[in-house]
């Protein structure tokens, strides 16, 4: 692990090396988890996906690197570097790698 963890943070100064992209398939990472948010790191090979489904708490998706295909709902995103997405409670959600990516979901265990 290359990020630190201290009493008062934790910090991960290159996400990208903190999840290695498999020949095939999908690897992921918990990086922090408490009562109210859990962070996992997603590392998908080309042609990997998430199909559709839904989840019970709010979540947010950060594509890190790599090209994707996003499912929010009825809508279809480009995913590429930097694109962030909220959603909501029970949005269907998925994602397609177009190239190696990594992606970085935030679980929201508490209601707004």
């Amino acid at each position: 692990m290359i990020g630190i963890m201290a009493n008062e943070y934790t910090l991960f100064n290159d996400l990208a090396r903190e999840a290695e992209i498999p020949e095939n398939g999908i690897l992921s990472r918990t990086l922090y988890q408490d009562d109210h948010v859990k962070v996992i790191l997603f590392g998908f090979a080309a042609g990997q996906e998430l199909t559709a489904h839904t989840a019970p708490m709010r979540a947010s998706i950060h594509i890190v690197d790599g090209s994707a295909k996003l499912t929010l709902g009825s809508d279809v995103i480009d995913g590429a570097p930097g694109t962030w997405a909220m959603m909501e409670p029970k949005l269907e959600h998925g994602i397609r790698a177009l190239t190696p990516t990594r992606m970085l979901l935030m679980m929201y265990k508490q209601s707004r």
